[in-house]
């Protein structure tokens, strides 16, 4: 055992690659309904690796911790910058109202309980699941004027708050927005989701590997009898009813197989492939002709691209009015908004920097694209120079520091990364050749930035582990619990009787602002519906800048 203790201490990577395995796996297990994640498992196996005693030098969890700054920047930034908008307001002040009042229940519950700092930043960390805090409170903790024996201590103290009222947290604001809060509003979210139809119908949540049975668009091969299409042009037929999409994807005339052009008139006989949802072919397009299997005919290619959306004149559009505009020979599947699918109805609105996902033949599908911004490349080229130039002007902009009433106020170089990672993903949605990431290296920056930074954090803080928890006891769990639901109960009162907004928009928006992923899905499962997902991007964008920035503040206020 001496051995293995000693190869792990002359290579310290080797412990940092065994307690990413350990965390990775550690993260899968669940209890009851509630699975650990490999953020916390990653922590909790840090923690179990660094009663070796291993020597990790600071730097390297602050290059992996700047990477996943960075990077969640760039994730948030384009739905950043659309908050801003008024439009935008009750969700903004929601968010405030939330993380506000988190930072002052933190602060309170610390100063009346006598925790240090470190464990005050972790409870903060903990309780709203959100890691930055961690890296940027630490950094804090670094520039005070205390010896070395001190700091350390009080570094050590944040992962094992964090440990704690990471799993108090979690479950308690869960359980507080998809059952509690609706029963204090005195709402059913199903019954909600009902009433607002427009919204509640649209694709589900898709799981990989598995496909619906159910085709929402379907192609058909029709015989043209129908007097209402026979000399009538292809346009017209298309914008018939407004109300109604139909393509018309090919034709055969007079036994030749042909590419339909807008003004293309339709003769008695000629044969139509059509293209609609199934309820529009079902109920309005049953008088046609009679349906022909045409193997020749129905057997051509269709492409499938995403879009991002970049072009200033659709931003603010409707689903439906999109498809007036630019949708000619295209079919609209389905709408991404950071990182997470958006409800597809004709009223839902496109913002900048979404993902649309269009199929139809390959010359409309590329038209299409090109109108409305750019086409996401499939390769995996990642512009490098974005990434650490960012980090780099971040740092530099982020270690100044400005002083009010005494209080010492800056964003921290790894704040700075946080800051420039917004600019350029901002920048990216609107100038697609600049500052490209594709989703599996940021997935990596993300995932595995944060995960490396939390498992080194872990190990550093493992000999001290045992002593920590004893020295705050029983006492953190309750103060988790309160820091966690407070900041809701107010944000739920706020937002229902002073801003007057729509429960389930509000209570998504609730969970984006507490950066509660796993809340959202749970209140998408109770009430059947993705409409909470209106609200969740632009808190959740908004949130993860404030509870960053409130490690240091926090670090200031105490000290």
């Amino acid at each position: 055992m001496a051995g293995i203790v000693l190869v792990f201490r002359q290579h310290p990577e080797l412990a940092i690659f065994l307690t990413l395995a350990l965390g990775f796996l550690i993260g899968r297990f669940r209890i009851g309904s509630f699975k650990l994640g490999s953020m916390l498992g990653t922590l909790l196996a840090g923690m179990l690796i660094g009663q070796m005693i291993i020597t990790i030098p600071p730097v390297a969890k602050i290059i992996f911790f700047d990477l996943f700054l960075f990077a969640t920047g760039y994730k948030v930034g384009p739905q950043f910058f659309y908050g801003l908008k008024k439009d935008a307001l009750p969700q903004i002040v929601i968010t405030l109202v939330i993380c506000v009042t988190c930072l002052g229940m933190a602060l309170l519950a610390s100063k009346i309980l006598g925790y240090d700092v470190g464990t005050a930043a972790g409870m903060l960390a903990g309780a709203f699941t959100e890691s930055t805090v961690i890296g940027t409170a630490g950094e804090a903790i670094q520039r005070l004027d205390i010896n070395d024996a001190e700091k350390q201590r009080l570094l050590n103290n944040i992962p094992v708050a964090y440990a704690v009222t990471y799993l108090v947290g979690t479950t308690t604001v869960v359980w507080f927005l998809s059952s509690m809060a609706p029963k204090l509003i005195r709402v059913n979210l199903r019954e909600e989701a009902r009433r607002m139809p427009e919204f509640s119908e649209g694709n589900r949540g898709t799981v990989a590997g598995i496909n619906s049975a159910y085709a929402d668009w379907l192609l058909r091969a029709f015989r043209v009898t129908s007097k209402n299409w026979i000399g009538a042009s292809v346009s017209a037929i298309e914008k018939q009813d407004p109300d109604t999409r139909i393509i018309i994807e090919r034709l055969r005339k007079n036994g030749k197989i042909t590419d339909p052009e807008p003004g293309m008139i339709i003769q008695d006989g000629d044969i139509a492939v059509v293209a609609a949802r199934q309820s529009v072919m079902l109920e309005k397009l049953n008088d046609i002709g009679q349906e022909v299997q045409d193997r020749e005919l129905l057997d051509f290619p269709l492409v499938t691209l995403d879009v991002m959306i970049s072009q200033k004149e659709v931003a603010g559009k409707s689903l439906r009015e999109l498809a007036d505009l630019y949708g000619q020979g295209v079919m609209l599947k389905n709408l991404i908004r950071g990182r997470q699918e958006m409800p597809f109805h004709p009223a839902t609105i496109i913002q900048r920097g979404d993902t649309l996902r269009i199929f139809g033949r390959d010359t409309d599908v590329e038209r299409t694209a090109i109108q409305l911004g750019f086409k996401e490349k499939s390769n995996a080229d990642t512009d490098i120079f974005a990434v650490a130039m960012g980090i780099v002007l971040g740092g530099l902009v982020g270690i100044l520091s400005l002083k009010v009433g005494g209080v010492v106020i800056t964003l921290s170089a790894s704040g700075g990364a946080l800051l420039l990672g917004l600019i350029f993903g901002w920048w990216h949605s609107k100038t697609p050749a600049f500052g490209r990431i594709p989703d599996a290296a940021l997935w990596i920056f993300d995932t595995l930035g944060l995960a490396t930074f939390l498992g080194i954090v872990g190990i550093t803080a493992g000999p001290t582990f045992i002593s920590g928890l004893k020295h705050t006891g029983v006492s953190l769990v309750f103060a988790g619990a309160l820091v966690a639901v407070l900041p809701h109960v107010f944000g739920l009162l706020a937002g229902r009787y002073l801003l007057r907004m729509n429960p389930l928009i509000l209570l998504g928006a609730q969970s984006g602002a507490g950066t509660t992923t796993i809340a959202l899905k749970a209140l998408q499962d109770v009430s059947g519906s993705k409409i909470p997902v209106l609200g969740y991007t632009i808190p959740y964008a908004l949130g993860n800048i404030l509870l960053t920035a409130w490690g240091p503040l926090l670090v200031s206020l105490m000290t």
